[in-house]
């Protein structure tokens, strides 16, 4: 038996968005994504569920649309860039579901220098060439995490006895790879 070729793979950032949404008031949901991210994939061929990847998030880069909201979430009430300016997702693992391209992703992600293992529904959207002759492979991840485990707490009690905001944050992600030249 042969042995099997590993393929190293970069995130396109042009074609990838990194996503989350929390509900707000406990009416309606915000959402923001992160400018400046980036990683490598590395897989045996093109069998993904073979991937160690290493990825990271700038975490000054969240972006909800509104400059003050995005300045507390940088602070201490939140992600705290000052001190750890980095969130890293890696050491996964592949579990595959009943359809032929939805997995369950496991992976550990770190915040505020605090490591947790998540789960992330994948949906892989296939491998291609593009026009200029680059190999890419797409995918969707969804998923959910709970912020207070990554000492994300602040908060308000409402009037009506609900909160300002949830603690269940919904992560939304659309990820496009671009294989690298050997």
């Amino acid at each position: 038996m042969q042995d099997r070729k590993k393929t190293n793979w970069s995130i396109d950032p042009s074609h990838t968005e990194i996503g989350c949404k929390v509900k707000h008031l406990m009416i309606s949901n915000v959402k923001g994504h992160f400018n400046e991210f980036g990683g490598t994939v590395s897989m045996v061929e093109n069998d993904f569920t073979t991937a160690e990847v290493n990825f990271w998030i700038v975490a000054s880069s969240i972006d909800t649309g509104d400059l003050k909201r995005d300045k507390h979430l940088m602070g201490a009430d939140f992600f705290d860039s000052e001190y750890y300016p980095r969130i890293t997702f890696g050491d996964v693992a592949f579990k595959h579901s009943e359809d032929a391209d939805h997995y369950e992703l496991y992976g550990d992600l770190t915040m505020k220098g605090i490591l947790r293992r998540i789960k992330l529904q994948l949906e892989f959207g296939g491998i291609t060439k593009d026009p200029w002759g680059k190999v890419r492979a797409g995918f969707s991840l969804k998923g959910s995490i709970d912020r207070s485990d990554w000492d994300l707490n602040w908060n308000t009690i409402l009037e009506t006895g609900g909160v300002f905001l949830a603690n269940n944050v919904k992560i939304l992600c659309e990820v496009e790879l671009i294989k690298m030249e050997s």
